[in-house]
């Protein structure tokens, strides 16, 4: 079974309801199956095969979902961009991936453009692909930052988002008469693998923003009243400024709050439940895995824990990391075997993650493993920046750690030996030319030498 026909109750079955809106648009679902049959058939025209790579550089927009359904529909693997990637960073993706095509609105990279997407779509169809999928199949690469400092792309199937999809719709009880707040990025599996899926899958109504601006959300909630919102702490966060007014009367027309993507400061649970009266609901996922665990719909949403596995997924502790196994697991890495193997245990992905249980079940999160740092709910390696940063002339030696953020959890730092005289600000500049806005070190800080144990490794928990 293909992941499309579990969404077809929404894309046949309620084909003349409205299901999406997107700046002053409203799209029916069978819009949506329309316009993604009509890509799909354009793809198909420019040469596309079953397993070809399409990759996607778009901020949020309407076509990006038209895109991933019309590749789900097609059997093309769909490999989208993190929006924020520099130069630098989007050709390793090019290069790794080695897709048929690109679609961007960056003239720099070329390709197709969302304009050229629209003239195909007008030429092509309203018929879907005459295709059978198999459920573990791949349908999308996500890639994800590794510790050798370059993404590695995650390969998930069909089965993998349906899977997902059905615990998610469950176990946070989504209907048809919900309304989804979206403003996370379609090129994460927060966006994508949980918003877009929940939303197709319940036959719910879903207002899709180009991103989070906190200066204008308020009225937005107040204007579209949603009854669901995902969002990363950072959001949160900012959520907290708002009036409490305001604050009441969006939580009398919610009926959840879901965070991931990044640990919750329990001090932003408890300040959010006085304002908006709500307890926000944490999970816990990844882009290997989509979602592994959440606290309960009904029952206790624990403070500072991720709650309990979902339906199918296994976990256990070895020396306190947490392996999982289940149908949400991908199959492996991206034409890379080594990481692969290295990545699973007796048939249980090795997460990296170090964790507890309670007692009575609840899972908590206590760090990683390696050294990553999540910053407003993006995983930022350290040695990639170390890396460019050992590029620049006037620096010897540098290592990157995490400093606590309010806003952001975390945000990346660099200690770094001198060759001769820094310039802080030229340096922060090339940093910002070469890598996203997320990976930019707040601060340059300057050292004699790096602390070092004896066998030379540089002794970060000293930074």
């Amino acid at each position: 079974m293909s992941l499309i026909e579990l969404l077809d109750e929404s894309l046949q079955g309620r084909k003349d309801a409205i299901g999406l809106e997107f700046g002053d648009r409203t799209y029916t679902f069978g819009e949506s199956d329309s316009r993604s049959n009509r890509l799909a058939q354009f793809l198909i025209r420019e040469g596309f095969e079953p397993g070809d790579r399409l990759c996607v550089y778009l901020a949020n927009c309407v076509e990006m979902i038209d895109l991933y359904l019309a590749c789900a529909k097609a059997g093309i693997i769909f490999v989208p961009i993190n929006i924020l990637y520099r130069e630098r960073e989007i050709s390793h993706i090019l290069h790794d991936a080695q897709p048929r095509a690109l679609v961007s609105d960056d003239p720099a990279l070329g390709g197709w453009t969302r304009r050229d997407l629209e003239t195909g779509m007008q030429t092509s169809p309203d018929v879907r692909p005459a295709l059978h999928i198999d459920g573990s199949s791949p349908v999308g690469i996500i890639y994800t930052s590794g510790t050798t400092g370059t993404s590695k792309g995650a390969l998930l199937s069909h089965n993998n988002f349906a899977a997902n999809t059905r615990n998610l719709v469950t176990a946070w009880q989504f209907t048809s008469n919900d309304r989804l707040l979206l403003a996370l990025p379609l090129f994460h599996v927060h966006g994508l693998g949980n918003g877009v899926h929940c939303w197709l899958a319940s036959g719910c109504r879903m207002r899709l923003l180009e991103r989070f601006q906190h200066q204008t959300i308020r009225d937005t909630f107040l204007d579209f009243r949603p009854t669901v919102f995902f969002g990363v702490p950072t959001m949160y966060v900012r959520l907290l400024d708002f009036d409490a007014n305001s604050a009441r009367e969006i939580g009398a027309f919610m009926r959840l709050f879901v965070s991931g993507s990044a640990p919750l400061p329990a001090a932003v649970l408890e300040q959010f439940r006085d304002l908006f009266g709500h307890t926000i609901l944490e999970r816990y996922g990844m882009s290997e895995t989509l979602m592994n665990m959440s606290n309960p719909y009904v029952g206790e949403r624990r403070a500072g824990t991720v709650g309990f596995p979902l339906p199918g997924v296994e976990a256990r502790l070895l020396n306190g990391e947490l392996y999982l196994r289940g149908p949400n697991v991908f199959s492996g890495y991206w034409r890379r075997e080594d990481a692969t193997r290295a990545a699973f245990v007796d048939g249980f992905f090795r997460t990296g993650d170090m964790a507890t249980c309670s007692a009575d079940g609840y899972y908590t999160l206590s760090g990683r493993k390696s050294d990553l740092i999540i910053s407003g709910g993006f995983n930022i390696y350290p040695r990639e920046i170390e890396e460019f940063l050992q590029t620049l002339p006037e620096i010897a030696e540098a290592a990157v750690v995490g400093a606590a953020d309010p806003l952001r959890g975390e945000v990346p730092v660099a200690y770094v030996v001198p060759q001769s005289p820094l310039d802080e600000a030229a340096i922060l500049a090339r940093c910002r030319d070469a890598m996203a806005s997320f990976k930019v070190p707040r601060k340059i800080m300057e050292v004699e030498k790096l602390p070092r144990n004896a066998l030379g490794k540089i002794q970060k928990h000293l930074l």
